[in-house]
């Protein structure tokens, strides 16, 4: 049965990825963007693109308000956009804290907020929150990107218990580093973060449409927790199971940080 779904920050990486298998599985899908002018497609009842802040209330209300006229309500909100960034605590600034909260954290609880009331009154639907490893693992040097991300996991695991009487399911996706333009949005004063997160995005093997394969099949399955990848998957085990361990590896990588800045300088 073909399903209303709705994708941000769809216009590259994950999100077109997502896009293109939910179409090709035959839903419905609204594909929308901050970077992108709305596009009515071939049929505007069957697919189309618009542009969508996900940090403007006002864009999330148009975006409903479409949904509702043309499609009658939606099943399926897939909350995907996001901004990469971090930094030293010393380094990055309350702007660059505040800029990527607005975006990976509250851009998510606005769009719940925004299809949350239409999902209860249509009898159910589903809620894919695109968070990161960095939402279970909180490496060195990524505060900010790794408080939003875990901010989405919590978020996520209120609601999956918060809206299951209502017949609405969550399903949280936490993909380690993959293959995306993700690392353009790179911005802010702590270069040398960024340096090393840059080279972690563009050095990684795993690619969009293998992450996009796999929350598909967890919507499928109705399932909460996807993490989308062995060393990501051993990483968690060892955070839960062998502290010890875990907190080797946080102060090995940071000591490694730390001596490559001293020997730029």
């Amino acid at each position: 049965m073909s399903r209303r779904v709705l994708v941000t920050g769809a216009a590259s990486g994950l999100g077109a990825a997502l896009v293109d298998r939910f179409r090709a599985d035959g839903d419905r899908v609204l594909a929308t963007d901050v970077s992108v002018a709305d596009v009515p497609g071939p049929d505007v009842s069957e697919q189309a693109l618009r542009r969508l802040d996900v940090r403007s209330l006002e864009d999330w209300q148009a975006t409903r308000d479409w949904a509702e006229q043309h499609w009658g309500g939606l099943d399926l909100l897939v909350n995907n956009a996001g901004i990469a960034t971090g930094g030293r605590i010393d380094v990055a600034s309350i702007a660059e804290w505040q800029r990527v909260l607005d975006v990976n954290l509250l851009g998510v609880v606005r769009g719940c907020q925004t299809f949350v009331p239409g999902m209860k009154a249509g009898g159910g639907g589903h809620i894919v929150n695109i968070a990161s490893m960095a939402g279970l693992v909180h490496p060195p040097h990524m505060g900010s990107y790794n408080a939003a991300k875990a901010g989405v996991v919590a978020l996520s695991e209120t609601l999956l218990h918060e809206l299951e009487p209502h017949g609405i399911a969550v399903t949280v996706v936490c993909p380690s580093f993959f293959r995306t333009n993700l690392a353009a949005s790179l911005d802010g004063d702590d270069v040398e973060a960024h340096a090393a997160a840059r080279r972690l995005i563009e050095g990684s093997r795993t690619t969009a449409d293998e992450i996009a394969r796999q929350v598909i099949d967890a919507v499928q399955r109705q399932r909460f927790l996807l993490v989308t990848d062995r060393q990501g998957r051993a990483a968690h085990l060892a955070k839960r199971f062998a502290p010890p361990l875990y907190r080797r590896t946080m102060r090995r990588i940071s000591r490694t940080f730390h001596r490559r800045v001293e020997q730029a300088r």
